[in-house]
């Protein structure tokens, strides 16, 4: 059975009573959740660069720095949607090819679920266990929009930084905006592991582990404390 995958979003309003209405939505979409909320754009910096955000619903009016402006500094932004008191940028904000709808307050349930529906649209679907056992051992990866096909097998390691992903396998290495979250739903479990916040590996292609470091063709990967004992047992190594 599919089923979509959960979204992990943030809230960027200064209106106590927005935020408020924009919560109770929220938490009646099964697939959304909620990290953080924030009076001010440059407060959602830290977040964003540490959590793989898949949505933000952002205000245009903010202290410091506008909405679109905040935009305009990130260099790979997750999924927006606009929620303003301001019909009139509603033109402007749609230059921006990560915004997928404006939604003007006051809005209803139904309308902000509209809105979501379009991350769906957008959101690869994963599939049970045992589906995953059985899908191709390739698939093709869109990076300015050309598709390359990629060998599961050929595949060293991905890694995560900011808003965006680098695939480095055996015959390219591709960057393209996405999360680790959801790039570790598309590989292959008995293959695939991930040891950091920030990395997954094909264990097949593991030379050596070195205190909290593994070795895949002279690059150095850091372990994290909470991913190491995973790591272990997937190698099947007993000495920790």
């Amino acid at each position: 059975m599919k089923e979509l995958n959960k979204l992990k979003c943030i809230i960027i309003e200064d209106e106590i009573p927005a935020q408020r209405i924009l919560k109770s939505y929220i938490e009646k979409v099964s697939h959304l959740e909620l990290v953080a909320t924030f009076n001010a754009a440059l407060k959602a910096y830290d977040t964003l660069y540490t959590e793989d955000i898949d949505l933000i619903f952002l205000d245009i009016n903010l202290p410091d720095i506008s909405g679109l402006s905040f935009l305009r500094t990130l260099k790979n932004p997750p999924t927006i949607i606009m929620t303003t008191a301001y019909p009139d940028y509603a033109v402007e904000s749609f230059e921006f090819e990560t915004i997928i709808d404006y939604l003007v307050k006051p809005f209803s349930l139904e309308r902000f679920l509209k809105a979501i529906q379009k991350t769906q649209r957008n959101q690869p679907r994963v599939t049970s266990a045992e589906a995953t056992k059985a899908v191709s051992d390739t698939l093709f990866l869109n990076v300015d929009k050309t598709f390359y096909k990629i060998q599961f097998q050929d595949i060293f390691y991905v890694e995560s930084e900011r808003n965006y992903l680098t695939l480095v396998s055996k015959p390219q290495k591709l960057s393209f905006i996405g999360t680790l979250r959801t790039w570790k739903d598309k590989l292959p479990e008995n293959q695939f592991v991930q040891i950091h916040k920030s990395f997954v590996i094909n264990k097949d292609h593991v030379d050596k582990i070195t205190g909290n470091e593994v070795y895949i063709h002279d690059k150095r990967i850091p372990i994290g404390r909470t991913f190491k004992a995973r790591l272990f047992e997937v190698l099947d190594i007993t000495g920790k």
